[in-house]
């Protein structure tokens, strides 16, 4: 009985075909050995004999070949640009960011904003207890000053979160 794998990669199965298949062990024979272990997950019958035939032809490389296609738009720039966008206005939705951005997919919009959101919410998460003490200090003198000045007092105060998981002040 073999300990059966349940979410195996392509490139794995690749790899252990171009392994049996050293070992001069025949197509079905492979076949069969990965379906004991893979299950339902194993690749088919044709695609197990294609693997053979192209590693008996030579192939030694168990990736994808590259694939020529549309060739993707957004770069560092673009993302940093929207990530900017996002930060100027923290209740945008997809929709506008959009008709910003339409090169950019509705999709790789919402991946970007998850990505920000993600990393904003992790900046958060890791700050300890004395740095939102410390805030709400800062907010109790800022009141005062407000309540002091008649209402008239305004500052604009922005935290970023750095890189490092630290918050800088702007």
């Amino acid at each position: 009985m073999y300990k059966k794998i349940k979410n195996p990669a392509e490139i794995e199965m690749r790899s252990v075909i171009r392994f049996l298949n050293a070992k001069n062990m025949i197509p079905a024979e492979i076949h069969r050995q990965i379906c004991d272990v893979y299950e339902e997950h194993a690749m088919s019958s044709s695609m197990a004999r294609r693997w053979v035939r192209l590693f008996n032809e030579g192939r030694e490389n168990v990736s994808d070949d590259p694939r020529s296609g549309r060739p993707s738009v957004v770069n560092e720039d673009l993302v940093r640009a929207v990530e900017e966008k996002i930060r100027e206005n923290r209740r945008f939705t997809i929709t506008p960011l959009s008709l910003y951005f339409p090169q950019i997919s509705r999709s790789v919009l919402h991946k970007i904003a998850s990505e920000v959101k993600e990393a904003v919410t992790t900046c958060f998460a890791s700050q300890t207890a004395q740095f939102y003490n410390e805030g709400i200090q800062k907010l109790v003198q800022r009141y005062d000053k407000c309540l002091n000045n008649g209402g008239k007092y305004g500052e604009k105060w922005c935290t970023v979160c750095t890189s490092n998981g630290n918050m800088q002040g702007l």
